[in-house]
């Protein structure tokens, strides 16, 4: 019994020391097991993300002039990226020491940085200090992991062991370095050390790299810019950890801190604030999400020249500024303008604006747009819809090739007297008068269109047909609101600049209207095309009546209402046509050479007269003479061709039928030479007699361009009474 009364403690402390070694084993097992649970779940929650979002960073997107070349940037972040080699090796050890000095040894995770800092904050008492490497910080930084709290951290350490498997160390540096944010709005260390160097990051020293890394943890607090004795500070404290690792000798540092840094800023190159940019960027938001241009790095090519584009600038800012200088000139100056304080600018500027657009004929491309004198003052772009002025006599053209579209001839007989009431159908007592105040007698249909006479103009509307006329505004896109009314003849309804260049340019494109546009292609950040213009065309006008226009339009600018062409010092073969509108509150020309069209406007953005007499030919006019001039260096100017057959014919100026031997002995018989389809095919029916033998004859259409005006105006001597 006492043998089994001893055994009986024994029993006791055995089951004790298996009890008390039992839980512990239990605890360990339960923790090695949660965390084993954590690093699955966090491990499966890491494998959610895409890496490929690791290598893509938002940057300012690209614009590229017609020729390829940067011609801006926008949106985006303020990024340029570079790659590893084109950063100055000083920089990336002062980096690596300031932020990761294991880089190249962990996996990942600096295990030792961790338990470092662990001890670290447990000695503070608290948590200043971070261990995350270079790669948990490309991490955080790439994905959307989440606050700071222990599952980011988690979360991030898992997502890091990813992008060790996925990217060598040098792609992990490189992406790190162009992804990092170093204040004052510059992403990557190229960007930041331009903006505070205004040097490229391959030319940093070791001064400049130590204080760019040392920006890294507080960029807004320590910049640079703001703060030079903090940046100063930080750079000196990254200077004495890199001799502490050996990077660089005492003596270097030393040097390195008493070197003067001066910060130099610069402005980010190709960063442009104009009209052209506002209208590129007003189509890429048609075209694309804002999520793709928010996050940028696109490609986007333009149909702008910049040569052109600085010349419109130009020639609109000094023509205007010369309007402003003229004696009968009762307006505010632009340079004596004071911008609001609150610096968001007038909803109209009080002194005179104007723009420009000019649109390449072959592909309906706009080679330059000019919205007003100053964007930094104004952002209203006048040149882009929904800034619709009255066209006025702009318009005319278009009526006149209507009106020859339905059998009208240049040489017909229209009389520019007064209208008289109820001679208009549907215009009631309306009774337009000609801008200058006179009236002539019986003329040549075309004198109404090369002199801009009203009056004629509305008899020539009267040919053509109301609807005819309204139904063309809508076909050019120039208006869908063209109120049904006699008045549009001359030009009473509002459109564009843009939509109305466009318009123009139909007549050296054989009566096709290529649609304009600004953007020619869009590539995303992989250089693969996303966009592509359409070049969108159509007929709009008859060619033939569209030429006949145009060969007076080119005598507009010879001895018509834009005859101060010649005086100006514009000599290329080209045409055009004024534009005035009621008590001269806009001034329009609007012309084209065999390459380009060209719109100007000037006037107030707040409707008001001009000047007195402030025709479109003297406020306008030079602008365009300017800006074709200096475009013809790239886009040379051929003279004007027919593209269809064109004969020579013997007509009547009353019926604009062949004309007869009685129409010979009535004195309104002229030779013309007309596109072969517009040539009339009955004789005249009104003076009766025998067809005129010379009634048709072909003629060679390049001797026809060189010698029209004046066999033109010849033929109408018998009628008028010369010789």
């Amino acid at each position: 019994m006492k043998f089994f009364a001893r055994l009986r403690p024994g029993k006791k402390k055995s089951g004790n020391r298996l009890f008390r070694y039992g839980w512990k084993i239990t605890l360990l097992a339960v923790v090695v097991a949660g965390g084993f649970a954590v690093f699955l779940f966090y491990g499966a929650w890491a494998q959610t993300f895409d890496m490929k979002k690791v290598g893509e960073m938002p940057e300012r997107n690209t614009v590229f002039d017609v020729d390829g070349k940067i011609y801006s940037r926008l949106a985006g972040a303020n990024r340029l990226k570079v790659s590893l080699n084109e950063v100055s090796p000083l920089f990336i050890a002062a980096v690596l020491t300031r932020e990761d000095a294991r880089f190249y040894e962990h996996k990942g995770i600096d295990w030792k940085g961790i338990l470092r800092a662990l001890v670290h904050d447990v000695l503070s008492g608290s948590a200043k200090e971070g261990a995350s490497s270079i790669t948990q910080q490309l991490a955080r930084n790439s994905l959307p992991l989440g606050g700071r709290t222990i599952s980011r951290k988690l979360l991030e350490a898992m997502v890091a062991l990813r992008i060790e498997h996925q990217f060598t160390k040098q792609q992990i540096l490189e992406l790190y370095i162009n992804r990092i944010y170093f204040g004052t709005g510059c992403y990557g260390v190229e960007t930041a050390s331009q903006a505070y160097f205004g040097k490229n990051a391959s030319k940093l020293n070791l001064s400049e790299a130590a204080i760019l890394a040392g920006l890294i943890r507080s960029p807004n607090r320590f910049s640079p810019l703001k703060n030079p004795q903090g940046a100063t500070m930080q750079g000196n404290a990254v200077l004495d950890r890199m001799v502490a690792l050996k990077k660089i000798t005492p003596a270097q540092a030393e040097q390195a801190k008493i070197a003067k840094i001066t910060p130099h800023p610069k402005r980010l190159p190709f960063i442009q604030e104009n009209y052209a940019m506002d209208a590129v960027q007003r189509d890429l938001n048609q075209l694309l999400t804002q999520d793709q241009i928010d996050h940028g790095g696109l490609s986007i090519y333009t149909t702008l020249d910049s040569a052109v584009q600085n010349a419109a600038q130009q020639a609109l800012e000094t023509q205007l500024t010369k309007i402003e200088h003229q004696s009968n000139f009762h307006h505010p100056l632009k340079a004596s303008y004071q911008p609001p304080e609150n610096g968001e600018g007038d909803s109209s500027m009080p002194y005179l604006e104007g723009a420009v657009v000019t649109i390449d004929n072959a592909t309906g491309g706009i080679r330059a747009l000019v919205g007003g004198r100053d964007y930094a003052q104004s952002k209203f772009n006048r040149a882009l819809a929904p800034t619709n002025r009255q066209v006025g006599s702009a318009f005319k053209p278009f009526v006149y090739t209507i009106a020859f579209s339905h059998g009208l001839l240049p040489g017909a007989a229209i009389s520019d007297g007064p209208i008289q009431p109820g001679e208009i159908e549907g215009a009631g007592n309306w009774s337009p008068g000609n801008s200058d105040g006179t009236y002539g007698g019986v003329l040549p249909c075309s004198y109404g269109l090369i002199h801009s006479r009203n009056t004629m103009s509305v008899r020539v509307g009267q040919f053509a047909g109301l609807d005819s006329v309204k139904k063309i505004a809508n076909t050019l896109g120039l208006s869908q609101n063209v109120p049904h009314g006699p008045a549009i003849y001359i030009g009473s309804f509002e459109t564009n600049l843009k939509d109305l260049t466009a318009a123009y340019s139909a007549f050296p494109n054989a009566g096709v209207r290529k649609q304009a546009y600004i953007i020619e292609r869009i590539d995303d950040q992989r250089h693969k095309p996303i966009f592509r213009a359409a070049h969108i065309s159509a007929p709009a006008l008859d060619p033939s009546a569209a030429w006949m226009t145009s060969q007076l339009m080119e005598q507009v600018l010879t001895s018509g209402t834009a005859a101060s062409a010649r005086s100006l010092g514009f000599r290329l073969p080209a045409a055009g046509k004024t534009g005035t509108t009621n008590d001269y509150k806009d001034a329009w020309f609007l012309g084209y050479t065999s390459t380009l069209t060209c719109g100007v406007w000037v006037g107030f953005d707040q409707p008001t007269t001009i000047i007195p007499h402030g025709y479109g030919a003297a406020l306008a006019l030079p602008v365009w003479t300017q800006v074709m001039n200096r475009a013809a260096d790239h886009y040379p100017a051929k003279p004007l061709q027919p593209t269809m057959s064109i004969q020579r014919a013997t007509v009547c100026s009353i019926s604009n039928q062949l004309a007869t031997t009685g129409c010979q002995a009535a004195g309104t018989a002229y030779d013309i030479d007309l596109p072969i389809d517009k040539v009339p095919t009955a004789a005249c029916q009104i003076h009766g007699g025998e067809q005129w033998p010379f009634a048709q004859r072909f003629t060679p259409f390049p001797q026809k361009a060189a010698t029209f005006p004046g066999r033109f105006f010849r033929s109408f001597r018998r009628l008028f009474g010369g010789r």
